[in-house]
């Protein structure tokens, strides 16, 4: 996509999709029946309130954290960028999600990423490291001796190593960004699971789509918040200037990974079936990739 076409379908969804949505607080019960995805705009809020505001829209954290939880949070911490570069996922975001984690009754919340660049360099820059470890998370650098051999019974991979605090969690809360990728031509919250994968992970490149849906058939979220606070439009996974970036303060939050991806391509102007790997989830049964299927939730807070 150009970035002329990009900016123009940004303005068109800035006017359009959300005019006239407000802030509408409903009961778990109500959320979980009547929403699929909530998507949280706020032009001129903060990170930290669109997130606070997707996730209660949706029936807030307590309907999917229980006191005593164990809570294992995904991010993208794979590149030595700061959070203006949009390569990572915002730490507002994720620090947003550990508080109200904390505050659903998790005893401990764990979060890290098997990073490309540096991984000192990565958590530092990114700003993740600091902003969840005021709050008492767990940032943990990648042990390459806790991965473990994981049966799967997928279209592609028969098994892989992944990484043990993931299968031992008693929650799992996926937290991508939404972004440009060279191969995969968006990367969102089925890709981010790539940072949990031991091995060799380059070797799925011939067969991205296949392996990353089967990846999903054992690594199941409770929750995913999709972060798009800033996305970079081209030059990704990495990117590096700024020109590449544009805002849209929009998080979203939802239970089906499929469909999540397939809205996120939409923000890029694109459709999920364009993306390789919602095409398999969707095949596989692990989502919804037709959005005139879903119940989706748009708030302008």
């Amino acid at each position: 996509m150009q970035r002329r076409e990009f900016l123009k379908y940004s303005a068109i969804a800035g006017c359009g999709l959300f005019l006239g949505e407000r802030l509408d607080l409903i009961t778990p019960a109500e959320a979980a029946e009547r929403y699929d995805l909530v998507v949280a705009r706020g032009v001129g809020k903060s990170a930290s309130f669109i997130t606070k505001a997707a996730v209660d829209a949706f029936g807030g954290m307590k309907r999917f954290i229980s006191r005593g939880d164990v809570v294992v949070i995904k991010p993208n911490i794979g590149w030595d960028r700061t959070p203006e570069q949009a390569a990572n996922t915002n730490p507002e975001v994720v620090a947003a999600i550990v508080k109200l984690c904390f505050e659903a009754g998790a005893k401990k919340v764990k979060v890290f990423d098997r990073s490309v660049n540096d991984p000192r360099r990565c958590y530092k820059q990114s700003g993740i490291a600091d902003a969840v470890s005021s709050l008492g998370a767990e940032v943990s650098f990648v042990d390459d001796r806790r991965f473990k051999d994981v049966s799967i019974k997928g279209q592609v991979l028969t098994s892989w190593p992944l990484y043990t605090d993931v299968l031992e969690a008693d929650k799992l809360i996926n937290i991508p960004v939404a972004k440009h990728h060279g191969l995969a031509k968006l990367t969102m919250s089925m890709k981010n699971w790539m940072g949990i994968m031991g091995g060799q992970r380059g070797r799925i490149h011939q067969k991205i789509g296949e392996s990353l849906a089967d990846i999903c058939l054992v690594v199941k979220p409770a929750l995913t918040v999709l972060d798009s606070i800033r996305v970079l439009t081209a030059n990704g996974p990495q990117g590096g200037s700024p020109a590449d970036v544009k805002r849209l303060d929009t998080v979203i939050v939802g239970i089906d990974q499929v469909g999540i991806d397939s809205y996120g391509a939409t923000l890029f102007g694109m459709k999920g079936s364009d993306l390789s790997y919602v095409k398999a989830g969707a095949a596989a049964g692990l989502g919804v990739m037709d959005l005139s299927r879903l119940k989706i939730k748009k708030l302008n807070v």
